[in-house]
């Protein structure tokens, strides 16, 4: 990976797009430090240093990169722009117009990527004004122990200045990856969300030694290096189904005739069935801090409380793990339709050795894409859950501070992977030896 690299700072066109990559990068970084106007500075630093997390916020915290609890103008982060992304993709399967769009090629693609972008502009709107309404109470957003007013002026104008702000921020957030996509190495938004991962990885890893024994960071570390090799073992994984092209005569030339094969990941799902659970079990918790009923001690918010706010306990843990394996098997099934690859194969005079063509072969992908997509959601099911079962048995503490949490680590060995591969495409491109060298 560094050789990698290295060659790719010799290369002066990709030395430029790493260069403007970092440059970007810096950029990001700095807008999460900058508080929101209408913000005590002094009352957020003072709250943040008190608590270690709220686990309600741990999600959009993580891919903010920490700026949602230090209230700055990139608050949000890059969450609107995955949720919009998640909800264009899952109603391209719900809305013909959207499906039409979807296989038209570019335009469409350009199509559905401006309507995701108006999509995560409102998301971000709502998602502000919810953030803005829950600062005015210093306790819905950092537990009881912060008592100072996070917002001293809360005037009509004020509050508006906070939330356009922040919707702005989220705007030029997906401004900044989509130009990393087109002038720098690629997978924009991806490299933003590892940016904000790897920037709360040494507060993480200072956490769990503060004060402890060596025996435990030295167990911790052992653990995330088994799960970053078996991470990366899986992710490389893949079935490859051979297909085989015939001959066919298109005006006077030969076409086909040639063999591939059609490659099939064990986890094609990637990190979102992930998220998809995490953000469905922080609802009732979100719902209880929003309505002000944490204080509560009778109805359905200590119930809440006890047992979906925390990490560690035995009922998060199995639900947790239960909403991972049906919804990565869900959205398998939206991603991935056996009937329309068939239907291509079939078009272009391709078939699987041994299948006949048509819906035979549509029933055999779907057959192969069941039993790879068992032991995916258990693979995805387990990394989420073992960190949570490990740091509370080892230590005892939140689970949030654990720098190699199911969907930190997912995200950034995944990224890391597709940046050096396309880095490593690109020097293919430059550096290729000819026939006659």
């Amino acid at each position: 990976m560094f050789t990698t690299f290295a060659q790719a700072f010799r290369t002066p066109d990709l030395r430029r797009k790493m260069l403007f990559t970092l440059g970007i990068i810096a950029v990001f970084r700095l807008g999460s430090v900058i508080p929101t106007p209408g913000i005590s500075y002094s009352a957020v630093q003072a709250c943040v240093a008190s608590v270690k997390t709220s686990g309600v916020y741990q999600l959009v915290n993580l891919f903010s990169g920490g700026a949602l609890l230090q209230l700055s103008i990139f608050a949000l982060g890059i969450m609107p722009y995955i949720t919009a992304s998640i909800i264009i993709q899952l109603l391209t399967v719900v809305i013909p117009r959207f499906e039409a769009l979807q296989k038209e090629g570019q335009s469409g693609t350009a199509r559905l990527t401006q309507y995701t972008r108006y999509l995560t502009i409102g998301l971000a709107l709502l998602q502000s004004t919810a953030l803005v309404a829950v600062a005015r109470r210093p306790g819905a957003l950092f537990g009881s122990t912060c008592t100072s007013q996070l917002v001293p002026n809360s005037s009509l104008w004020v509050l508006v200045t906070m939330v356009a702000t922040m919707t702005a921020g989220t705007a030029v957030i997906m401004w900044l990856g989509e130009n990393i996509t087109d002038r720098g190495v690629g997978n924009g938004m991806s490299i933003l969300i590892f940016t904000s991962i790897i920037a709360r990885f040494p507060t993480a890893v200072q956490s769990i030694y503060a004060g402890r024994s060596f025996i435990v960071p030295g167990m911790v570390a052992l653990v995330g290096i088994v799960l970053i090799t078996l991470v990366v073992f899986i992710e490389q994984a893949q079935r490859r189904i051979p297909v085989q092209y015939a001959k066919r005569m298109v005006g006077r030339r030969m076409y086909g005739g040639t063999s591939t094969y059609l490659p099939l990941k064990v986890n094609m799902a990637g990190v979102i069935p992930v998220i998809f659970a995490s953000s469905l079990l922080y609802i009732p918790a979100l719902l209880v801090n929003v309505t002000g009923h944490s204080n509560d001690v009778h109805g359905w918010a200590p119930w809440v409380q006890r047992n979906l706010n925390q990490g560690a306990h035995p009922l998060y843990i199995l639900m947790y793990f239960g909403l991972i394996v049906f919804f990565t098997f869900f959205y398998v099934a939206i991603t991935f339709n056996p009937d329309d690859v068939a239907d291509n194969m079939k078009q272009y005079g391709g078939f699987i050795p041994g299948i006949r063509a048509g819906k035979p072969t549509a029933q055999y992908l779907d057959y192969v894409l069941t039993r790879l997509t068992f032991p995916g959601s258990f693979y995805l099911a387990f990394i989420a859950v073992l960190p949570i079962i490990g740091v509370g048995l080892l230590s005892g503490s939140s689970t949030t501070s654990f720098p190699f949490g199911g969907t930190s680590l997912l995200i950034m060995v995944g990224v890391g992977l597709d940046t050096v591969k396309q880095i490593e495409s690109q020097l293919q491109q430059r550096h290729y030896d000819g026939f006659l060298r």
